[in-house]
């Protein structure tokens, strides 16, 4: 399994490093990098130690953005179809598929996980949120909208995040006691902005 996974992460990696536009100024190689780290340190918080739960979930991650290769709008339909077809080369099963897709569906916004390691992943997915360096990854968010026409002014952007950490909360215990205080300061400091 160990082995199987460095040629997935290898090869997938690989595709967004050389396929991803440029206007992607979020959704990056670094991102896909940053979600798996988060994923992998809030399932050793969570207990999880199942070797196959910890394979399909570092898959998962590796995968959850990679329909932006093809696609802005419904990219997590399209990274489980990337995942699908790239199944049958790394012998994952349909089991494994079906588990794979339906965690990378988790992060679909607004999020609606399902089980624990669904949780995981969508925390680790909006993991900045509560971190030190939000401002900085959201002003890359910024970026990409406007460059899609998505948003046009930075008080736009204010008033979407506003709304959006209002409605978002993290789901794991661990998300919850490590990154709610520094998400709810942010959200202090950003509806004063506006």
């Amino acid at each position: 399994m160990t082995e199987n996974y460095k040629l997935i992460k290898s090869h997938i990696l690989s595709r967004l490093r050389n396929g991803l536009s440029k206007e992607l100024t979020y959704h990056t190689v670094n991102h896909t990098r940053d979600v798996l780290e988060q994923a992998e340190r809030i399932a050793k918080a969570e207990n999880i130690t199942n070797e196959e739960d910890l394979f399909l979930l570092k898959v998962a991650c590796l995968y959850h953005d990679s329909g932006f290769l093809y696609t802005y709008a419904g990219h997590e339909e399209e990274s489980c179809n990337i995942l699908k077809k790239d199944a049958e080369e790394f012998k994952l099963d349909r089991e494994q598929v079906q588990t794979m897709c339906g965690l990378i569906m988790a992060t679909k916004i607004p999020q609606n996980p399902q089980n624990k390691m669904e949780e995981i992943i969508c925390d680790a997915d909006l993991d900045y949120l509560g971190t030190t360096n939000f401002f900085a990854i959201s002003d890359t968010l910024f970026l990409e909208l406007k460059t899609r026409g998505l948003v046009n002014t930075k008080k736009d952007w204010d008033v979407i995040q506003v709304n959006f950490l209002k409605q978002h909360h993290y789901f794991t215990k661990t998300s919850q006691e490590l990154r709610e205080k520094q998400k709810l300061a942010h959200l202090g400091t950003v509806e004063s902005m506006i």
